[in-house]
Order: structure tokens, then sequence, then C-alpha cells
């Protein structure tokens, strides 16, 4: 599996709070657009699996709703978050 435990607890450490932060918007956007990258980059090779872009289009969905509320919480999160994942509008 490309996600694997000490994969998701190195994402959790370093956006997050502590390594078991897993709640925080920051973490989960994080994680969002590691599984982003991935599916991306199988879909490069695979351009018929529609199920997988379906997938895709949902999880991105997810990340930018997250990214919104974050938004709207705190607005320096959210640039740093933006910034440090490199994420555009």
């Amino acid at each position: 599996m490309y996600l694997t435990s000490e994969k998701k607890t190195e994402i959790f450490g370093k956006y997050g709070k502590n390594n078991t932060d897993t709640g925080s918007p920051e973490s989960q956007i994080a994680l969002f657009s590691h599984r982003i990258n991935h599916l991306t980059t199988h879909l490069k090779s695979n351009k018929k699996d529609y199920s997988t872009e379906r997938a895709l289009v949902m999880l991105v969905g997810k990340r930018r709703r997250l990214l919104d509320y974050l938004r709207d919480k705190d607005i320096e999160r959210y640039r740093a978050i933006v910034k440090e994942l490199g994420l555009r509008k």
C-alpha cells in the first residue's frame, strides 16, 4: 500500500500539533494532498480508470471544503498551510 502508518504519522507530525493529531484541518489537508498527488500520478498512466477519477474529484472537494473552513476560522493558519503545501486557488 502506498500510504503506510509510518507515512501517516510523519504527515501528522509535520503538519499537525503532534504525531497523533489526526483531527486538525492542517493535518487532514496535508493527508488529502498526499493522496491527491498519488491518485494524479495513477491516473496519468491509467486514463480510463473512471472510478479512481471520481474518487479524486471527491477528495479534491473535501480538501477545498476544509481549506474554506480554515480560511473562515483563521486566515493565518490558512495562509501557512497553503504556502507550505504549495497549493493555489
